[in-house]
């Protein structure tokens, strides 16, 4: 028997083997290969995925800036005090809170030992707030969206910090500093003149110091406008001046006119005051020989043409009303400072204003020398008691100011002295120098007034006469004293109208500052 015995191929197994092989292999090898592949995003479209996020941030950052439309950007502040997040009124009260109280402090002037003080409100000295929280405002305001949103983000980051401007009026302090120049220690001495009897007496001024206002102006700009001058004093700039020259034209023609009979009507009640004719009893040639020959002093001559009636002729009569009156004392004994007294309240006695017009003290007095009478006693000079001549006579411009403000006047120039006399309290004074401080008042009344005064017993008493009008006030006059320290006093004047017990008006007349002894 023959077995056949089933032939197997066994080369053909392991190539068909090796085939499945090569291809797991090569998938295997694929897959490897695909699994190293990094996935590279298009450009495109990471570019567009960046903008979006760009578009989204700046979406809501514009949004946020426009729910804080009201209010200030963050990172603003005005000198150095924040004011983010605050609405403009909430901004405007906090700054003004704040100098308010910085401002209210006085300027402290000076020249060598000279000091004085001057009222931030008396140069209506001011910092802008308003201007400064508007700008602050405004920032990121500007209605371009990419502008504001690149503005608010700067103020974020790097902060914004706004200096307001401090602002004041020059020419109140021009004013100020004008009058301030008479006061100085060397100040400058106008001529001058006056009429004493037939003689016109023309002084010869001195030269001295005045204030240079350009470089103090200057001066108190810097100081002021980053307001410095609450730590430091202002330094009053000074030049030397001579007086002005005598125009001999404009005293004659100041002097020259014709005599005026005194006379007065019922209806309307009204006065009309005598007035004397003058003219010079030389040639002008002949006077200007006079003026240039002088050194200090010099007289000429005058011809005095009297109405035929005066005022005294009138009478009391067409003054029947007391205005006002004022009495101040002295010491009788000092008969010096007496004799001052009496000379210059004799000027002024009898003395008639129409209504408007301006009453000057050392244009009534005239100079204090020896050759009208005047002798040595008290004054104040550069800070020290010390004789002089003319001594006394503040009293009587002190009293007659005082009168004056009882009788409801207009005051026109007024100065207080370097300290406190002793016969009245402070604020209640008025001194005058020659050719420096004066003392003037108009008749701001409907009627002409006259000054009566008398120095005698130890009394100096002026009275304002006149005619009671429609409406007739009463008149109260107080000072207080706001300040006192070591060094100054410090008072302010008030008078008060009063009508039927109530109270109408009431104004400051005067700020005053004293050394103290």
């Amino acid at each position: 028997m023959i077995i056949e015995e089933e032939k197997v191929e066994i080369v053909d197994a392991p190539e068909v083997e090796t085939k499945e092989q090569e291809v797991i292999f090569e998938q295997v090898k694929e897959d490897e290969k695909n699994s190293k592949k990094t996935y590279v995003i298009p450009l495109g479209v990471f570019i567009l995925i960046f903008l979006c996020l760009i578009i989204i941030i700046f979406g809501v950052f514009t949004f946020f800036n426009y729910r804080n439309n009201n209010k200030i950007a963050n990172g603003i502040y005005i000198d150095k005090i924040e004011v983010a997040s605050l609405s403009k009124e909430q901004a405007i009260q906090k700054l003004q809170e704040y100098y308010n109280d910085k401002i209210s402090n006085d300027i402290t002037v000076v020249y060598n030992n000279y000091t004085t003080y001057i009222k931030p409100a008396e140069i209506d000295l001011q910092v802008d707030v308003a201007s400064s929280v508007n700008y602050a405002f405004n920032i990121g305001k500007t209605g371009n969206i990419f502008n504001d949103n690149y503005q608010i983000f700067s103020a974020m980051i790097n902060g914004v910090n706004i200096t307001p401007t401090a602002n004041f009026n020059e020419e109140k302090l021009k004013e100020i500093l004008n009058k301030l120049s008479a006061e100085l220690p060397d100040a400058v001495v106008e001529s001058g003149y006056y009429q004493e009897g037939n003689k016109l007496i023309i002084t010869k001024g001195k030269e001295g110091l005045v204030i240079d206002n350009d470089l103090t102006i200057q001066e108190f700009k810097n100081k002021i406008a980053n307001l410095s001058y609450l730590n430091e004093v202002i330094e009053l700039k000074t030049k030397n001046q001579s007086p002005k020259a005598i125009n001999l034209d404009e005293v004659y023609n100041s002097v020259h006119k014709e005599p005026k009979d005194a006379y007065y009507t019922t209806n309307p009640f009204a006065v009309y005051p005598s007035e004397n004719g003058t003219d010079f009893a030389v040639s002008i040639s002949e006077a200007q020989n006079i003026i240039d020959s002088a050194e200090n002093e010099c007289e000429i001559p005058l011809k005095v043409l009297k109405p035929s009636v005066t005022t005294n002729m009138i009478g009391q009569e067409a003054f029947p009303d007391l205005l006002g009156s004022f009495s101040t004392k002295y010491a009788a004994s000092n008969v010096n400072r007496t004799t001052n007294l009496r000379l210059a309240s004799n000027k002024i006695n009898g003395h008639v204003l129409i209504p408007g017009e301006t009453f000057s003290y050392n244009q009534v007095v005239g100079a204090r020398t020896i050759a009208a009478g005047y002798k040595e006693a008290a004054v104040y000079e550069n800070g020290e008691v010390v004789q002089g001549l003319g001594g006394g006579i503040c009293q009587i411009s002190t009293t007659l100011y005082n009168a004056c403000l009882f009788a409801n006047l207009e005051m026109v120039e007024l100065h207080n002295h370097q300290f406190v006399p002793s016969y009245v309290s402070a604020g209640r004074d008025a001194t005058v120098v020659y050719g420096v401080k004066d003392y003037k008042f108009k008749n701001s009344r409907k009627h002409a007034i006259k000054i009566t005064c008398s120095v005698a017993g130890g009394t100096a008493t002026f009275q304002i006469w006149g005619v009671k009008e429609e409406t007739e006030y009463d008149v109260s006059v107080y000072a207080n004293v706001n300040s006192r320290t070591s060094s100054y006093i410090k008072s302010s004047t008030y008078r008060t109208l009063k009508l039927n017990g109530k109270t109408v008006k009431t104004e400051n007349v005067i700020n005053s500052t004293y050394k103290v002894h």
